[in-house]
This record gives structure tokens, sequence and C-alpha cells, in this order.
């Protein structure tokens, strides 16, 4: 049991970075697609919606509110950008403003997960 609470804590503290590159060896060794469950919450907004998500290749990912949770937040931010703490605490004290700009939607997506369970409002444009 130990065991697996030590692995779920690896699992959380997984950069970006380190979540692709899972997601690549994931798909390529074993068959298994983790994105599709985020394309599927995704597409949950509407039809309409959906296909116009679709149609566009880059996304910037935009940090509408910190939430209850703000110095979490500005960690995640902080990893995921690779600015000071002095910066991205200025991001986030800004909000809305804009995290990363014209990234892939796979990207998009998990940087808006990640944040959104740190408890931030996000938004992919």
């Amino acid at each position: 049991m130990a065991d697996l609470k030590d692995f779920a804590e690896q699992l959380v503290n997984l950069t970006v970075k380190e979540v692709n590159e899972l997601a690549t060896i994931l798909k390529d060794e074993y068959g298994i697609e983790p994105a599709a469950a985020a394309v599927a919450v995704a597409a949950g907004g509407g039809a309409a919606a959906g296909e116009a998500a679709e149609e566009k290749s880059e996304f910037d990912v935009i940090l509408k509110a910190a939430g209850g949770s703000k110095l979490a937040v500005v960690k995640l931010v902080k990893e995921l950008t690779g600015l000071g703490l002095k910066e991205a605490k200025g991001l986030v004290d800004e909000a809305p403003s804009p995290i990363k700009e014209g990234v892939a939607k796979d990207e998009a997506e998990a940087l808006k997960s990640q944040l959104e369970e740190a408890g931030a409002e996000v938004e992919l444009k």
C-alpha cells in the first residue's frame, strides 16, 4: 500500500514535460491513449464549440483567477513557465493573464487541467 501512495505522489508531482513523455510511452509501448479522456471532456461543451476548437492548432492558456489556493497556483505557474517566483506571482496577481501562448492543443489542455487542480480558473483561447 505504501508503494501505491509513493507512486501516486510521483504522478501528482510530474511536470508538463514529464506528463507528455509518459503519455508517449503509454501510447507507443502499451497502446493506451490517455489524451482521449481529456478530449472527451473538452468536447462535452457542445458540438459547435468542439468543432471550433478542433480547427485551431495553437492555443493560449489564460489564467482567469487564482482561486482559493493562490500560493499553490503561483508555485505551479512558476514551474510551468520557468519564471522566477516574483514574476510568477505577478502573473497570478494580474489575472486574467496569459500563462503560455501558441501551444499545441494537448499541451494546452494538460496545462489547463494542472492549473485547475491547483484551484485556478483557466480559459483556453
